[in-house]
């Protein structure tokens, strides 16, 4: 499960507390306590943390989902990464 996964969990569990059985709360709040437990965070100079706040507004995205997409962009674009190439014949939903 992902950190933006129970993030959604929790903040449904908020909006319906009443409803929401206490067993349930508990595995919740302790895989949070997990990730929170096992997450680390970079501090950047205040000007690119500027930069990124401006970008996560830009994207709709939160300030460590803009980080994680522009390091997979640099490890691909310097190939650290393969790059996740699209077939000339293959489907892109309406998207390049």
């Amino acid at each position: 499960m992902t950190i933006s996964d129970t993030a959604t969990l929790l903040e449904d569990a908020a909006d319906r507390i009443a409803d929401v059985s206490r067993p349930d709360l508990q595995i919740m709040l302790r895989r949070a306590a997990l990730l929170l437990r096992n997450s680390g965070s970079i501090a950047f100079d205040e000007d690119i943390e500027e930069a990124l706040r401006d970008l996560s507004g830009e994207f709709g995205k939160t300030r460590n989902d803009t980080v994680r997409y522009i390091v997979r962009e640099w490890l691909e674009t310097n190939t650290y990464l393969p790059v996740h190439a699209l077939d000339e014949d293959g489907d892109v939903d309406g998207t390049a």
